[in-house]
């Protein structure tokens, strides 16, 4: 049974507290490099993979999201949004998110990640995860940035492994399987890492290598060096 991968989730609540002041009266995801907000580059490189739906929480200056992006038809996707009051973390916004998302595997990415990741690519991957009887997921790793030179996980032959060698820093691009987050009660803070250890020790990770252009814009300089580069492209 092939599974068509066409939802996916953009992760927007985080209040980008090393943007300041930026983010004090602009939503991380907005604000712009190369004329364009983080988060569309986000939005146009998914709708070009085929994804027909995504969801966007947010929490921090919600509705500026919601009325800067609207109901995404000028990318060719369906955009929802799923408002959390505090930011619940990245496994407490997919719980939260879980009725818009549907069942099934969906891609998940920080929307103030910038890459040129084709996300078409994990289709397959997608394919083989729907098909598990338990369910995993799948990482798409880059290599360790100077601020984290010791990785997360460790990747050997297409596994995901909590120790050993070689190690690389996770992407913020992730494959997940709705049927993961149908225990956690809406409305719980909690974080992807738990899952990643338990996933991973379980040997139900997948991983793939990244060397492409990756960037995690975390400060207002990354992104004046960003939005400098955009446009002399």
């Amino acid at each position: 049974m092939t599974h068509a991968l066409k939802t996916a989730m953009i992760f927007a609540a985080g209040r980008g507290e090393r943007m300041r002041p930026l983010t004090d009266t602009c939503p991380k995801p907005l604000l712009e490099a190369g004329g364009k907000p983080l988060i569309v580059w986000q939005i146009e490189r998914l709708s070009a993979a085929g994804i027909e739906s995504i969801v966007v929480n947010h929490a921090w200056l919600g509705e500026q999201i919601e009325a800067a992006l609207g109901d995404g038809s000028r990318w060719g996707v369906e955009l929802r949004y799923s408002p959390e009051n505090e930011a619940l973390e990245t496994a407490g916004g997919i719980a939260q998110a879980l009725p818009l998302l549907g069942s099934g595997v969906f891609i998940a990415v920080s929307g103030d990640v910038f890459c040129d990741f084709d996300y078409a690519t994990l289709r397959e991957r997608a394919n083989s995860l729907a098909s598990d009887a338990t369910p995993g997921m799948h990482l798409v790793m880059v290599p360790n940035p100077p601020f984290h030179p010791k990785g997360d996980f460790a990747l050997i032959d297409g596994r995901l492994a909590l120790d050993g060698e070689p190690r690389f820093t996770f992407g913020n691009i992730g494959l997940y399987d709705t049927r993961m987050f149908g225990d956690l009660a809406p409305g719980t803070r909690r974080a992807l890492t738990p899952y990643y250890r338990e996933t991973i020790g379980g040997g139900r990770a997948t991983g793939e290598l990244y060397t492409g252009r990756w960037e995690n814009v975390g400060t207002p300089a990354q992104l004046q060096a960003l939005d400098q580069e955009l446009c002399q492209r």
